[in-house]
């Protein structure tokens, strides 16, 4: 039972207040159009099209994934970052930021 309250506590403090975005509208429109992208290529695959055509559709649900990720990542550091370092967590906000942004160097 003490290590589940120790538990707790490491989320507790970890916690992230929920974010407020004035762009969910734009999130939603094209979140909504990759997931037209996926299902496309899901038909285009279920079709036997060209390997070449489902490819290129592929690679532009990743360049579309990629520019949703680099929107979200703009939101979170001019907000919850900014914010961290204001209040003086700044430290491990950037780390935190570091960490995914290598994420996506790969």
């Amino acid at each position: 039972m003490r290590a589940l309250t120790s538990a707790r506590k490491v989320a507790a403090a970890h916690a992230h207040p929920a974010v407020a975005r004035t762009d969910k509208p734009a999130l939603d429109k094209r979140l909504n159009r990759i997931e037209g992208q996926v299902r496309g290529i899901a038909k285009m695959i279920a079709e036997d099209r060209y390997c070449i055509d489902v490819l290129t559709q592929v690679s532009a649900v990743q360049a579309a994934l990629d520019a949703l990720a680099l929107q979200l990542l703009e939101h979170h550091l001019h907000g919850c970052v900014q914010h961290a370092v204001e209040s003086g967590d700044g430290n491990r906000a950037m780390d935190e930021a570091l960490t995914v942004i290598r994420k996506f160097a790969r």
